[in-house]
């Protein structure tokens, strides 16, 4: 896999997971640790594709 083709799945997941966290935000009853561990995913790929561009 090139470091591209990395970064450019990396983009495709936290895509998904800015979506997750968008419809957990509006649902009734979605417990708060759950949008958080779903925030927090999506800053770990965030800083990942950070780190990869810039290498």
């Amino acid at each position: 896999m090139t470091v591209a083709s990395h970064i450019a799945e990396l983009k495709r997941k936290h895509e998904h997971l800015s979506t997750a966290v968008e419809e957990a935000q509006r649902a009734p009853g979605i417990d708060d640790l759950h949008i958080a561990e779903l925030k927090k995913q999506k800053l770990k790929i965030k800083e990942e594709i950070s780190r990869l561009q810039s290498a």
